[in-house]
């Protein structure tokens, strides 16, 4: 296999897992946090900026790397890791969560979807197997089985027939994919908001032996009580000693509640995207720079917080940025947004090892103005 997971040991309190997953580009403390890169690159930060704040492993889109600049020109650049000059573990997703959102724009065959370009217009079609082919040529180190993620809500007769092609491209991704020992590719359970279909994907899933395994078709619009009770029955069907992934998750009470339900990696645009919106994470709660309270505040974002952002700048000065609607601003705050959930990944790793991560989850709650 690509990767191996190496599971340290389980916080005596909460059940979380600490772990080591050795990848062809370095080794990943567990819990992880993934920032997205999707064209390539986090947005407003450079490779260099992205490993001063400990980023230990990126994500990027083969939806959005095929239509520009297309797959077959990154594998001519040597790849993405070479692309984009990023020599840490990258993970790239299949497209589907990308194609399915485009609504009227795509329409699903058992062959696989036909969709038109939210760029142009044009008309293309991905298959299982096309998706495949896509991520082996990007080449990163984790990539995704190409899956239906069904929305929400959705009928029950929908959701069945939607989890049960997603295992048969899962086998037909597997057939297709070329690099088993350079990459590793991750089966995707799905099943929607009903238990019984959730086991019935998680079967169907972890029998096809993946070296990983995600939670797709989660934070797509349920209430978050629900989406942690589907991760208190869905992860114990999922292996102890392969990687447990939640899709497209990324506030700091979802990475802690999901920690706690036994994941081990997560990813979301929320921190790059709400930085560029003028919003900041503290450890008091999201400050949301544009507001008139801050154009005299001298202070830094967040007087807890190490960053460089926080080290150098203040509100006042971000404030001003943001309504000059000058780059620096998404610059400075991205950073800012990304150490801090990097950060919050590494103190929830110490908490698991000093067994008290449900502690850890009360005194971050209190302070954030989160209800525990």
């Amino acid at each position: 296999m690509a990767i191996k997971y190496e599971l340290i040991k389980e916080c005596r309190q909460s059940g979380a897992r600490l772990g080591l997953l050795h990848t062809p580009h370095g080794t990943i403390e567990t819990p992880v946090f993934m920032p997205v890169g999707t064209q390539a690159t986090v947005k407003a930060m450079t490779p260099e900026e992205l490993k001063e704040i400990h980023a230990q492993i990126i994500l990027s889109n083969t939806y959005h790397l095929y239509l520009r600049p297309g797959h077959q020109l990154v594998e001519k650049a040597g790849g993405l890791h070479k692309f984009m000059n990023w020599d840490r573990a990258i993970l790239t997703d299949s497209g589907g969560f990308q194609v399915f959102s485009l609504g009227d724009l795509r329409k699903i065959s058992e062959e696989g979807v036909e969709f038109r370009s939210h760029l142009d217009g044009s008309k293309h079609f991905i298959s299982p197997e096309k998706a495949i082919e896509i991520e082996n040529a990007l080449g990163a180190d984790i990539i995704m089985a190409f899956d239906e993620c069904a929305p929400y809500p959705a009928d029950r007769t929908y959701v069945k027939n939607s989890l049960e092609r997603t295992t048969r491209w899962a086998k037909r991704c597997k057939e297709a994919h070329k690099k088993p020992d350079q990459q590793a590719l991750f089966g995707i359970i799905q099943g929607g908001m009903y238990r019984d279909l959730r086991e019935q994907s998680a079967k169907e899933i972890t029998a096809l032996d993946f070296p990983g395994y995600a939670v797709g078709g989660l934070s797509v619009g349920e209430p978050k009580p629900l989406m942690y009770e589907i991760l208190e029955y869905t992860t114990p069907l999922m292996p102890k000693d392969r990687p447990r992934y939640l899709m497209g998750v990324g506030s700091p009470d979802c990475l802690i509640e999901g920690v706690i339900r036994g994941i081990d990696m997560f990813d979301c645009v929320l921190p790059t995207r709400i930085a560029r919106n003028g919003t900041a994470m503290t450890s008091f709660g999201k400050v949301v720079i544009k507001n008139a309270q801050y154009a005299e505040d001298f202070a830094p974002l967040d007087p807890n917080c190490g960053c460089n952002t926080c080290r150098n700048y203040s509100k006042a000065y971000l404030r001003h940025l943001y309504k000059a609607q000058e780059i620096l601003s998404a610059r400075l705050v991205t950073y800012h947004n990304l150490y801090f959930l990097l950060n919050l990944m590494k103190n929830i790793r110490d908490a698991i090892k000093a067994d008290r991560l449900l502690d850890y989850r009360k005194e971050f709650f209190e302070k954030y103005g989160y209800e525990v």
